[in-house]
């Protein structure tokens, strides 16, 4: 929307006033997402950093810029668009250094051409966490909420306790085919659904329903009500400070 564009950037809540002042004016020469991180990279070697976190959202239109409304942390304006940002955990500039370093603690991307499974599972085939944890620890699987941490264990037919190092190289790489295609088409989709997929037969034969997540799933958010594939209850408990959902006759212990 932005690339390529001398930029407008101020900060009419004021909290980013003075990384406002650093960027605005410049040209935006590149934008790159690594798992839940969002950089705007700008001329001068200066990055815009944004992690929405659990409120952060985004608006955006064609101008004219609309007047402020709220708690807006930072907007953003070009030559034919504005963008707001609202409630992000992390608003702030860095330097190729400080982005690095950001970069470096991260696991791997699925949604990245450049992220390899097998140095994510160096990881995960050394530890003795739950796959669960393990697919929501950013450090190994960068970007992968927790919708599609439930979600490929139930269609891997993986218990959510299973230990990382109970699964091979291969299962694994298929749990991270699957997770990568499944994030690549909601992000296509504009929504997630992992029950009608290009990629997998689908379970029932009508349209998703519409939630509030958007499309439909297998197990999230469905304690209590029967599995789409064996009509099993399906079961709800907590790991890592996280709600799980699974199926136990469909998601065996190992």
């Amino acid at each position: 929307m932005f690339a390529g564009q001398v930029v407008d950037v101020d900060s009419p809540q004021g909290r980013f006033a003075d990384g406002a002042g650093l960027v605005s004016g410049r040209r935006l020469e590149d934008t790159e997402a690594y798992g839940k991180h969002l950089f705007h990279h700008f001329a001068g070697e200066l990055s815009l950093h944004i992690h929405l976190g659990l409120y952060g959202k985004f608006a955006d239109g064609e101008l004219p810029v609309p007047a402020p409304v709220g708690q807006l942390r930072m907007r953003m304006s070009g030559d034919a668009h504005w963008l707001e940002l609202r409630g992000s955990t992390a608003c702030e500039v860095l330097s190729p250094v400080e982005v690095d370093a950001i970069r470096v603690r991260l696991g791997q991307d699925p949604l990245r051409d450049d992220a390899d499974a097998l140095t994510a599972y160096r990881k995960v085939g050394s530890s003795s966490k739950a796959l669960f944890a393990l697919l929501l620890d950013q450090t190994v699987v960068a970007g992968c909420g927790l919708i599609y941490a439930n979600e490929v264990l139930f269609r891997a037919g993986l218990a959510p306790a299973t230990p990382g190092r109970a699964i091979g190289a291969a299962q694994w790489v298929e749990i991270w085919d699957d997770l990568r295609a499944l994030m690549k088409e909601g992000v296509v989709r504009g929504r997630i659904d992992t029950v009608h997929t290009a990629h997998t037969p689908e379970a029932m034969r009508r349209a998703p329903r519409i939630d509030r997540h958007g499309g439909e799933v297998y197990v999230y958010r469905r304690p209590g009500q029967p599995c789409l594939v064996c009509g099993s209850p399906i079961l709800r408990g907590e790991m890592a400070g996280r709600n799980l959902y699974w199926c136990a006759t469909c998601q065996k212990d190992r």
